[in-house]
């Protein structure tokens, strides 16, 4: 009796090992091949190389391919994963949010650890440290570089802080332009072609400024280097939750899971190609759900009402 129980069990846990492994076959032949946008803040030769080695993780922990998108701006983003041709995207918390207003089913899975633990950041405003500029009310008449109609700290929360100080930027600026990525607005700053830039800024070693400083691609006329000193923020916005990762929420729940878990293990299974996409600056991911955006969905909801008016 003891023999056939022995063999009963072993029998059934082959069966659930089988009927697992059969599951988990079962996303892989419906989904061979994964695409990962991001959105970048810099071109997209360094975007990739930045990225490239954690892709090749990611493929490997999946065991499927897993291709990455630099996508051109965050609407492209959001209309390829409303499509379904997206499965895993990295958004700023403005664009998810405008995702989720627009009916895209996406789910927020992970968002990154800052290298002190938290997992916010902020939206400054800067100026070249040798201007006159030292607040937002010095600037009427100038030009504001933004990024992106769907970023968060380089349009929306922008807008959001210019609307408590009853500043219009279309009519308080002489003009308003986007500059299509972060690093393209500290550029246009730096070479003149606006005189205030929105940015990312989590701190003094944790930036869109910093990572252009660090690569040396910040240069005068002359050719020399641009120094941080060299810029001033002028006013800093209440702490930002940082961008989610998302999956589309009609994938497989085990497909979900096993995303989820690859990101999870990255810093420890793979710390150098994590370190990389952040110049080690972060130190991981931290779980978080929709309901941790709501605050940011109803802040788009406002923007979207001040265009109205």
């Amino acid at each position: 009796m003891l023999n056939r129980r022995i063999i009963l069990g072993a029998f059934a846990a082959g069966l659930a090992f089988s009927t697992a492994a059969h599951a988990a076959d079962d996303w892989k032949a419906k989904y061979p091949e994964l695409t990962f946008a991001v959105v970048p803040t810099e071109n997209g030769t360094d975007t990739l190389n930045r990225w490239g080695p954690f892709i090749d993780y990611l493929s490997k922990e999946l065991g499927v391919k897993v291709t990455m998108r630099i996508a051109q701006d965050y609407a492209a983003v959001i209309e390829g994963q409303r499509a379904g041709n997206i499965q895993i995207a990295n958004y700023g918390a403005a664009s998810y949010s405008r995702a989720f207003i627009t009916g895209v089913k996406t789910e927020p899975f992970a968002t990154d650890k800052n290298g002190d633990g938290s997992d916010g950041y902020y939206s400054v405003f800067y100026v070249l440290a040798k201007s006159p500029y030292q607040k937002i009310e010095d600037m009427k008449g100038k030009n504001l570089g933004l990024v992106d109609p769907n970023s968060t700290s380089g349009n929306n929360v922008p807008r959001f802080e210019l609307n408590k100080k009853n500043i219009k930027p279309e009519d308080f600026f002489a003009k308003v332009v986007y500059t299509g990525s972060h690093e393209n607005a500290v550029l246009a700053l730096a070479q003149g072609s606006v005189d205030v830039a929105a940015n990312q800024w989590t701190n003094d070693n944790d930036s869109t400024l910093q990572q252009m400083l660090t690569k040396g691609i910040l240069k005068h006329d002359d050719g020399s280097v641009f120094k941080k000193e060299e810029f001033r923020i002028i006013n800093t916005s209440s702490p930002i939750l940082n961008g989610p990762y998302t999956v589309l929420a009609d994938l497989p729940a085990d497909l979900k899971t096993a995303v989820a878990k690859a990101f999870m293990d990255a810093p420890v299974k793979a710390k150098a190609a994590y370190d990389k996409i952040w110049d080690g600056q972060k130190l991981g991911f931290t779980p978080i759900t929709h309901k941790d955006y709501e605050p940011t969905i109803e802040l788009v909801k406002f923007i979207d009402s001040l265009r109205k008016k």
